[in-house]
């Protein structure tokens, strides 16, 4: 060969093993780029609450209560002389001074009880309880510059009790205006008061006062108290551990829900607090425990709650003091003895932070959006904390482990990320999600596999080869179908097809193999005829096409009468009644065919042309020692193309598990863990592109859906590594096909 030219192609050999090296090196490195980009999103679910000081000031004398505005602009103290003082950070100057006014000329302030953001119980040394309300409003002045107006609204007035003193009180007003008092007097025993007005049909307004003392609390003294924002439920802890709920949402009337021991040592209960939702209570204890309970179900058949012990946050070192609910999610702060301070979530059971100032902080409290975090030491020192807190409700446990959540009776894989109220408790597992993912994807490779490779092996090596030129172009168009159409006539046609004839469904399943093996028996008499000896050359599939549409047909039109036979005429009412599982339209048959039909093309293309390209001289080799065409494929043309058949079934299970459109249109997106096929179930694909248009960018539930997105990759990336690795032993043990 001339010298030149020689040099010329291996010049081009060289440039084109560099090239491809470097594309090679390119794609691996854009691909590790992409998941890197997408798993920084993720990064910031699982840091924990970050504070900054914002500012530190000397506040007035004998403090008893402490809040925040939203914009951390105006911290103010409530002293026990009854002025609150509004102090303007970082110099803590002083902005405003409101003096509230006693019921009773010269009464200072006993203390104070702050609940539902702003709002304040104020006991008087009196024993009168007044309800005030911090108020901010904002405006906007010529220069286009925001101010905050201060003002104190009282909302309620409540006259000091006819005996004994006052050791602690609760107050609160429901949405209907009706009024609820709870008083502990010195001798251990609990007042409660309502004062509601109803108006008639005239518009007559008639006042009701309703008062009664509680009792069934021999030899225990009531050491914390706590009562929801509508006055409806009140709880009490005692210094022995025990817990106590009582109803109180009927005027006039009240009962006794829970009497428990809350702990085995019989620990005191130093500290209550309600959660926001006002559905779960935190319990603090005197060796420095915090834990939240809320009604259970006692048994599946009744109705009655108890009180029973469902999380446990991080403990203190000492007794827990006060307890302060956040009004913007589950988090919670609590206080103890020694001034410190903890911020836990409840349903993750996060431990988000601890604050330890050099004297000890006796009051707290977070702004209404959580932002912020005013505290008061013993020294008179006020402090001011922004509070970075995105994601305290999701952790590890509460992404792939059972939890056990508001209203449930157990634990449970749920995933819930909005509702209609405020007070919502996000439920954020990803278990039920890839629960989903290898269910649909299992039932329509079930589907998609057996049809694929028998069909790829009858076309290679049994039909005839007009047969295959027409079947494999057909096939492989199949592949070029949009995944929405497949998708929406699976749902809108398929679907409601299917509802109507399940029975007829199920004795397919047994007519098809029945008219198979019948059509078989007789086409093997048959073929006998001289005559008929050619037709027995591959066109087996166009002879037992008619067998397959008869047994279909009778299959649909026996259904009615066999669901009439044996389900009571009505197969879904049956199902339920038997066996407690619900028919659902869309469900994980729907997905099965249309999943499958969309997977088929893939496989049957890698399979038949890894059957084709097995060599001629191994088939002839195995029939000229007098194997039979089946023997041979069985033995010989199978081992040999098993690489190329393993790849085409883990490319098509990749497509599978990505696949998005068809399960969106064609499942109900039930986030469900059940292996039935009669309902549907949510993979992680179609949940990406149900949620990301309603996520906040830079918010929770947008992280864990990139976080989703990262666990697809990852399913899929080792998916395909274990898929090349049988592939390639496959290869080595069975030659280079």
């Amino acid at each position: 060969m001339n010298q030149k030219i020689l040099k010329r192609v291996k010049r081009r050999d060289r440039i084109a093993r560099h090239v491809i090296t470097v594309g090679g090196v390119a794609i691996i490195f854009s691909v590790i780029l992409i998941l890197f980009l997408i798993a920084r999103v993720t990064f910031p679910l699982f840091s924990g609450a970050q504070t900054e000081q914002v500012a530190r000031f000397p506040v007035s004398t004998a403090p008893v209560a402490a809040g925040l505005d939203d914009y951390l602009e105006y911290p103010f103290v409530i002293d026990v002389h009854g002025v609150v003082r509004f102090y303007a950070p970082p110099g803590g100057e002083l902005a405003d001074e409101i003096r509230l006014q006693p019921p009773t000329a010269g009464s200072g302030i006993q203390s104070v009880e702050r609940f539902a953001g702003l709002n304040f119980g104020v006991l008087w040394e009196d024993g009168s309880q007044t309800l005030e309300q911090v108020r901010f409003t904002t405006r906007f002045d010529e220069q286009g510059q925001r101010i905050q107006d201060r003002r104190i609204a009282r909302l309620a007035t409540f006259p000091p009790p006819s005996g004994g003193s006052v050791m602690e009180s609760l107050v609160r007003i429901s949405e209907d205006g009706r009024q609820t008092q709870v008083l502990l007097l010195d001798d251990g025993s609990l007042h409660v008061r309502q004062d509601s007005e109803t108006e008639d049909l005239f518009g007559n307004v008639e006042k009701e006062s309703h008062a009664f003392v509680l009792s069934g609390l021999p030899d225990e003294t009531i050491a914390a108290l706590t009562m929801d924002r509508q006055g409806t439920t009140l709880y009490a802890g005692t210094d022995q551990g025990t817990l106590l709920r009582w109803d109180l949402s009927e005027p006039g009337e009240v009962e006794l829900l829970d009497r428990l021991p809350a702990f085995p040592d019989r620990r005191a209960i130093t500290a209550l607090g309600l959660v926001f939702g006002d559905v779960s209570l935190a319990v603090g204890d005197s060796e420095g425990g915090v834990s939240t309970w809320f009604p259970v179900r006692v048994s599946s058949q009744g109705m009655h709650k108890q009180l029973q012990r469902i999380h446990t946050l991080a403990s203190h070192n000492a007794a827990v003091k006060t307890i302060y609910p956040s009004l913007r999610d589950k988090s919670l702060i609590s206080v103890d003895v020694e001034g410190v301070l903890h911020l836990d979530h409840m349903t993750s059971e996060r431990h988000l932070l601890s604050i330890e100032t050099d004297a000890p902080l006796v009051i707290s409290s977070l702004s209404p959006d959580g932002r912020g975090l005013v505290a008061v030491d013993a020294d008179g020192g006020a402090h001011l904390w922004k509070v970075d807190n995105p994601h305290p409700e999701i952790s590890w446990k509460t992404l792939f482990g059972k939890v056990w959540y508001e209203g449930y009776d157990k634990p449970e894989y749920v995933w819930q990320s909005s509702a209609a109220t405020d007070d919502f408790e996000p439920k954020m597992s990803l278990t039920p999600l890839i629960f989903g993912t290898i269910k649909g994807t299992f039932y329509a490779m079930l589907f998609a596999v057996p049809l694929a490779i028998l069909g790829a092996i009858y076309t290679s090596q049994f039909g005839h080869p007009r047969l295959r030129g027409v079947i494999k172009p057909a096939v492989e168009i199949m592949a070029a179908i949009p995944s929405v159409i497949i998708g929406f006539l699976a749902a809108l046609w398929f679907a409601p097809l299917l509802e109507k004839s399940i029975p007829g469904l199920f004795l397919s399943l047994a007519f098809v193999p029945l008219f198979l093996l019948v059509a078989i028996v007789l086409w093997q008499a048959i073929c006998r005829h001289p005559r008929l000896e050619n037709l027995d050359r591959g066109l087996e599939f166009l002879l037992l096409a008619p067998v397959l549409v008869a047994a279909v047909f009778c299959a649909v039109k026996l259904g009615p009468v066999a669901e009439s036979a044996f389900f009571e005429g009505n197969f879904k009412l049956w199902l339920f009644g038997q066996t407690g599982v619900r028919y659902d339209a869309r469900n994980n048959i729907i997905i099965a065919f249309a999943l499958g039909f969309a997977v088929i093309p893939i496989i049957f293309t890698m399979a038949e042309d890894a059957l084709s390209n097995v060599p001629n001289s191994l088939k002839a080799a195995s029939l000229a020692l007098g194997a039979s065409r089946w023997q041979t494929v069985w033995r010989v043309i199978l081992p040999s193309g098993s690489p190329g058949i393993f790849a085409g079934t883990m490319i098509g299970f990749g497509r599978a598990i990505g696949e998005t459109m068809i399960v969106l249109m064609a499942t109900g997106n039930t986030a469900i863990m059940d292996w039935s096929i009669f309902n549907g179930m949510r993979p992680l694909s179609s949940n990406i592109a149900v949620e990301i248009p309603e996520a906040p960018v830079g918010g929770t539930l947008y992280r864990v859906l990139f976080l989703s997105a990262v666990i697809l990759f990852v399913m899929t990336f080792i998916l395909n590594t274990v898929a090349e690795l049988v592939r390639q032993r496959l290869r080595k043990k069975y030659g280079r096909f």
